[in-house]
């Protein structure tokens, strides 16, 4: 448990790797990665596989509002046990000030009694640690550089492939990752959670383009290798298998997940490179640091983007979002709509409680009362939401993605 004035709060995710159903009763240990023998506090999961609430000790603010030679971020690692599964170690949790990070963890079934860890370390973020700048492409890809462009249109995809390294390292591993997760992983890497919040939805923007402009164009696929992207900076962005995300940088994502930049004109997304701006320089890209500022100074996102990429540049919305059953309404569900689109989602949600059994299962009727207000509003606190019992376009999405995932896992197992 923090004393300190600086502290960040912590929650912690477990599921079942094969089933995705929540794990009730792993127990954590949460210590500081200097001293991991020291066990700072210890607590079970709930029925939702969910630990909440843990207070932890960080560095000042002011840290990570400009560049410093003080780490701005603590670190803690997490041990993990639960019977019928092997244990696991996470180390390098990420912790900020006033900011709450998310954990999710997977832990595999085991048919033996196991004491050895499976070891996961959280590499450093890309503003505190020095990694390889981003190799220069043009912004607009074009079709003799790229191969065939096979896709007529931009479509927000279910699932990113990451390579683990990069692109010519055959030893990397390949990570199949929902889109939205990607997106999350990359911010928590490469933009500190304490920014303004107009920096940090820039920041975001110009990371979702520059990746749907790689599932656009195809560009690895056209080179002969069979993943979207990689994880490495010196050609794409930052990606760390289980990065812990970060409370406001996942509601900003989920609010605007489907946008990307376009210039008049050009149906591919643009390709938004940035750097860190302090120990890189990147003449007409975005920097990092730079859109802090300009936040400070009170631009807006499309302000901070257009001062980097020019006056041309606008924000766009794909229409389609693959592996959804049914698309947005177009207006928030809220107690007293009706209809087809209640329906689904009341379907949806009495799906995913069966995983999640704090979601009060609802009659599927078409009629949004409170009941149905009740199950959503769980639902909400479970998956990082603002608790409010109506569904709108972040919570809908979210309900399709958490429903889409659970009965595909149940398909196959």
């Amino acid at each position: 448990m923090a004393n300190g004035n600086n502290n960040g709060t912590l929650k912690i995710r477990i599921i079942s790797e094969q089933t995705a159903y929540p794990i009730t009763g792993a127990v954590v240990s949460v210590a500081s990665t200097g001293t991991p023998d020291e066990v700072i506090e210890e607590r079970q999961t709930d029925s939702d596989g969910i630990i909440d609430g843990i207070t932890l000790e960080t560095p000042p603010l002011e840290y990570s509002m400009e560049p410093s030679d003080n780490q701005p971020y603590s670190e803690y690692n997490l041990k993990i046990n639960a019977p019928g599964f092997e244990p696991r170690i996470i180390s390098g949790v990420q912790m900020f000030t006033d900011e709450k990070g998310i954990q999710s963890v997977k832990l595999r079934v085991s048919d033996t009694d196991q004491s050895s860890y499976n070891p996961t370390v959280i590499g450093a973020h890309t503003l505190w640690e020095e990694y390889p700048p981003k190799i220069a492409e043009d912004e607009i890809k074009t079709v003799a550089e790229t191969g065939e462009i096979v896709l007529s249109r931009v479509v927000i995809p279910e699932t990113i492939v990451v390579h683990d390294g990069a692109p010519s390292d055959p030893t990397a591993i390949d990570y199949y990752v929902p889109y939205k997760d990607y997106i999350k992983n990359v911010a928590s890497n490469e933009i500190y959670s304490t920014w303004p919040d107009a920096s940090l939805r820039a920041n975001i923007l110009a990371i979702m383009s520059f990746t749907l402009n790689r599932v656009y164009t195809e560009w690895y696929r056209g080179k002969g290798y069979d993943f979207t992207i990689t994880s490495s900076t010196a050609y794409d962005q930052k990606w760390i298998y289980n990065k812990t995300i970060y409370k406001n940088i996942s509601r900003i994502v989920d609010e605007q997940f489907a946008n990307y930049l376009s210039r008049p004109g050009v149906t591919q997304p643009i390709f938004t490179q940035y750097c860190d701006g302090k120990r890189v320089t990147c003449p007409n890209w975005m920097t990092q640091w730079g859109s802090k500022y300009l936040a400070d100074q009170g631009l807006s996102a499309i302000e901070i983007l257009r001062y980097y990429y020019g006056d041309s540049i606008y924000i766009n919305s794909a229409e389609t979002i693959a592996g959804i059953p049914s698309s947005y309404p177009g207006y928030d569900l809220s107690i007293g709509a009706t209809g087809d689109k209640v329906r689904q989602l009341q379907e949806q949600l009495n799906r995913i409680a069966q995983n999640y059994p704090s979601i009060p299962t609802v009659a599927a009727d078409g009629i949004y009362g409170p009941a149905t207000a009740d199950a959503v509003r769980r639902f909400q606190q479970i998956f990082d939401l603002p608790v409010t019992g109506i569904t709108d376009y972040s919570t809908w999405y979210k309900v399709s993605q958490i429903y889409v995932g659970v009965t595909k896992i149940a398909e196959n197992i």
